[in-house]
């Protein structure tokens, strides 16, 4: 099962953020008919929690203004089960309610056998409905090498560095896309306009 690791010391916090590009406050698509104006609002990231089954849920491109779907993923968080449907249980459960900064992305992040590589959007921390449990080192992101392609096959293992299946929807708390819908993502994003927010419903 992949799961790469989604959560950090304080300390270690300034450095899962090195090398991203900062998403601006108001981000705004390219001019043409097919990009959201100012007007509009620009565009925000929706993750859609699938109680049945966490692991299909959906991530989702939306122009803030008008509520238009511009790209929709199938995307997964937490580990499934009871504790993987818990906000508050780190290293287990899906993201928390609520809205959150995204405070940049790289295709290019460098994590590590344990950590995230490749294609990566950072999140704000949150804390959780509980008041107190603060998950951290959030991210949206995939199962890839650091330069964003797939790692070879390992037999009877499941590869950091590798699409393995549907299995690897599950995550230590992070929001999870398969490889080709995260760099799809990613170019939407570029086409309409990074958005500035992600926002978390059941």
């Amino acid at each position: 099962m992949g799961t790469r690791i989604c959560t950090a010391s304080l300390a270690a916090t300034a450095a899962l953020t090195a090398g991203l590009t900062t998403t601006p406050a108001h981000a705004t698509g390219p001019t043409g008919p097919t990009a959201p104006s100012a007007r509009d609002g620009g565009t925000h990231l929706l993750f859609d929690k699938n109680h049945r089954d966490p692991a299909d849920s959906r991530v989702r491109l939306v122009q803030s203004g008008t509520g238009k779907v511009l790209a929709d993923y199938r995307a997964g968080s937490g580990q499934g089960g009871t504790a993987g449907r818990d906000e508050c249980a780190r290293n287990k459960g899906w993201v928390p309610d609520g809205t959150y900064r995204i405070l940049g992305h790289t295709t290019r992040k460098k994590g590590g056998r344990d950590g995230i590589n490749g294609y990566a959007i950072r999140l704000a921390d949150k804390t959780c409905r509980d008041g107190r449990t603060r998950r951290t080192a959030l991210f949206l992101h995939s199962e890839m090498r650091s330069d964003g392609t797939q790692g070879i096959a390992v037999p009877g293992r499941d590869s950091p560095f590798r699409w393995d299946g549907d299995s690897d929807y599950h995550s230590l708390g992070c929001v999870k896309l398969a490889p080709a819908d995260v760099k799809h993502l990613f170019a939407a994003a570029e086409r309409y306009g990074w958005p500035a927010t992600l926002k978390v419903v059941k």
